[in-house]
């Protein structure tokens, strides 16, 4: 649908309104600073941690079975030394006595061998724990600051969220009443400055947060609201203090209903 003719001051009215509006919905945003990142940071090591955690029960858990099966070969090894030690009560010559000895030797050092493997599980073990208690202290303060961080989160978005969502739809409605190439020269300034202020009234013969004077001759033009006048340092669009201040009381009003 055509958008309808309207004058240059009215134009310059909608675009300082439209900024206002951004610029309140700038400052809720503000107030809500790095919360929103440090929240999911925090998340995001919460679920790490979580995560270590299972993998070191998962380990003791191979740890454990590994102990069960040295045990479980150590009996073995234990029937078989005890096997062998029967058969040599009835063995026929020195040969098959010396080679039931080796078999018997044999199973001792795999006794021997299990044991130690038993030793250096269990201080795994030990040293896994010790892991796991440091991990479960950090999971237990980092989800301690978590629920602070949410709760904080969640108080400034019950203040601010109805607000910010009203103003959000309010910038939508004012830009569907301005032409789109004055919407994309708008949000190409706001994306190209630090506060975003992308419309900003004349302020001590300069243009607004800018400390280079404007010659008298344009901001006579500005007050005359004939045409759209550009900062030539900043690229910011140019409106006089008068109707800055009309527009700021009207907005303020506005603000306060929503």
């Amino acid at each position: 649908m055509a958008k309808k003719e309207v004058t240059v001051e009215q134009k310059l009215r909608a675009l300082y309104d439209l900024q206002l509006i951004d610029s309140r919905v700038d400052e809720i945003r503000n107030v809500r600073g790095e919360l929103p990142l440090e929240v999911e940071d925090l998340e995001d090591e919460v679920a790490g941690l979580n995560k270590r955690l299972e993998k070191l029960n998962n380990d003791l858990d191979v740890i454990d079975e590994g102990i069960k099966n040295k045990k479980n070969l150590i009996e073995e090894a234990k029937a078989l030394i005890k096997k062998y030690g029967e058969q040599q009560k009835n063995v026929r010559n020195n040969r098959e006595y010396n080679s039931l000895s080796k078999e018997m030797e044999f199973q001792e050092l795999e006794i021997q061998l299990a044991e130690k493997h038993i030793k250096e599980h269990k201080a795994q073990i030990v040293q896994k724990n010790e892991i796991i208690n440091q991990t479960k202290t950090k999971l237990g303060e980092r989800n301690e600051h978590l629920g602070h961080k949410k709760g904080e989160l969640d108080a400034i978005l019950a203040e601010t969220e109805k607000e910010e969502q009203a103003l959000i739809s309010k910038s939508e409605d004012y830009q569907k009443e301005i032409e789109d190439r004055l919407i994309k020269a708008y949000k190409r300034i706001r994306n190209n400055v630090k506060n975003g202020l992308a419309v900003v009234p004349i302020e001590r013969g300069a243009s607004g947060g800018s400390f280079f004077t404007i010659p008298p001759q344009v901001q006579m033009e500005i007050a005359s609201r004939k045409k759209i006048i550009t900062d030539e340092h900043s690229g910011r669009i140019l409106v006089d203090q008068e109707l800055a201040r009309e527009e700021k009381e009207k907005m303020e009003t506005l603000f306060s209903k929503l």
